[in-house]
């Protein structure tokens, strides 16, 4: 069964404090008519600090589409080697093992897909797949680990390499001034991440289950305008109140699975902001700590856009993992409005293999807290794998 290894995390060295955005915001827009409203969202996000391609003085000119997306393709090529080298020493597997390539990014356009040329130049088989996603925005991290299950489901001896690469700051548009473009000016970050998906042996998530779900007639809500300038982004102000369509979603794709979505040990979801978080404890009748690792990535990163889900599993590693056979969703939404979702249970070979380590901290922490909530709600939950 598919196994979600270790991601490898990376950001740029420029670094944007919640302050010096705010003092951008109040620079740059003093005659906004919302310039007050602006900046109360921006300050709400609970962001503190993001990572930037380039510094912030040259983040703010706008030197052409043309220019923007050949910084992207360099920095992509400079940057992505790095990352894959560790996902793949993290899953114990060498570039010639790996049978297909998912790349997802939506702030760039390469075509070729940027997969051809790590093929060509990182040492990957000729005949290896390559599967590019590049409009499915935030939710595309989500997306990219249902792929790599349904590849690995179809060939159980197979193994797929995940890339995520995203350069937000390079959509900042100086001439978009509504408030939603402001708040969004101040909420995204830079990042790459990569993982692998192992067909056969591994630590990690196994996956057990995939599924998508689209909100209908939302496709307005999160989009591009593409022009002569490059992408802008359009976000509509009903984005934040989508977890009252999602979490629902979220329960009836486990349920048929006979997993109770309420109860789980680990919780990864996409970090769009405070109120999606807030949302999904409101809806999923979860404590706020449960999402205390895609609050740290929001916190510490910003809005890494498809990125953020594997952030916030590099930061349940660090924490000491889940536990052997505790239970996990990993959720990624984004426009459509779209979510991916996966159910997973954490494996732990050297447990499998009889070294008896210990159950991890998070597994105990979020395991014993949904029992606990079960039991006050009368009825024990089941948090364990069968």
């Amino acid at each position: 069964m598919a196994t979600l290894c270790r991601p490898a995390i990376a950001v740029p060295e420029n670094i944007i404090t919640r302050e010096e955005t705010l003092e951008l915001a109040r620079t740059l827009h003093a005659d906004h008519p919302q310039l007050d409203l602006a900046l109360r969202l921006i300050g709400n996000t609970g962001v503190q600090k993001r990572h930037l391609l380039q510094p912030i003085e040259d983040t703010l000119k706008h030197p052409g589409f043309t220019a923007r997306n050949d910084m992207y393709e360099s920095e992509a090529k400079r940057r992505v080697p790095d990352v894959v080298r560790r996902a793949l020493a993290h899953a114990e597997l060498t570039p010639r093992e790996i049978d297909m390539i998912v790349y997802v990014s939506c702030t760039g356009f390469m075509m070729p897909s940027l997969t051809a040329w790590m093929i060509n130049t990182m040492g990957f088989r000729s005949e290896t797949r390559q599967l590019p996603i590049a409009q499915l925005g935030c939710a595309a991290g989500g997306a990219a680990i249902n792929r790599a299950h349904d590849f690995c489901s179809a060939y159980p001896e197979a193994n797929v390499l995940i890339v995520a690469c995203e350069f937000c700051s390079l959509l900042y548009q100086p001439t978009d001034l509504g408030v939603g473009n402001l708040l969004s000016n101040g909420l995204f970050g830079d990042a790459l991440a990569s993982a692998v998906v192992r067909g056969r042996g591994g630590s990690g998530v196994r996956l057990e289950r995939n599924g998508s779900h689209l909100v209908p007639d939302t496709e307005a809500w999160i989009s591009y305008g593409v022009r002569d300038t490059g992408f802008h982004f359009i976000l509509d102000k009903r984005v934040p109140g989508t977890m009252a369509m999602l979490a629902p979603a979220m329960r009836e794709m486990a349920e048929p699975h006979d997993w109770d979505v309420s109860g789980l040990d680990f919780y990864i979801v996409h970090a769009g902001g405070p109120r999606i978080l807030d949302d999904l404890c409101h809806y999923l009748d979860l404590e706020e700590e449960t999402f205390r690792y895609s609050r740290a990535t929001l916190t510490e990163r910003g809005n890494i856009a498809s990125a953020v889900i594997f952030d916030a599993l590099e930061r349940l590693w660090q924490d000491g993992g889940a536990g052997h056979a505790a239970r996990g969703v990993i959720a990624g939404f984004g426009p459509g409005i779209t979510a991916e979702i996966a159910l997973g249970t954490w494996v732990d070979q050297g447990q499998v293999n009889g070294s008896g380590r210990a159950r991890g901290r998070a597994g105990d922490k979020a395991g014993s807290k949904a029992r606990d909530k079960a039991g006050r709600n009368g009825g024990e939950k089941r948090t364990a794998a069968v």
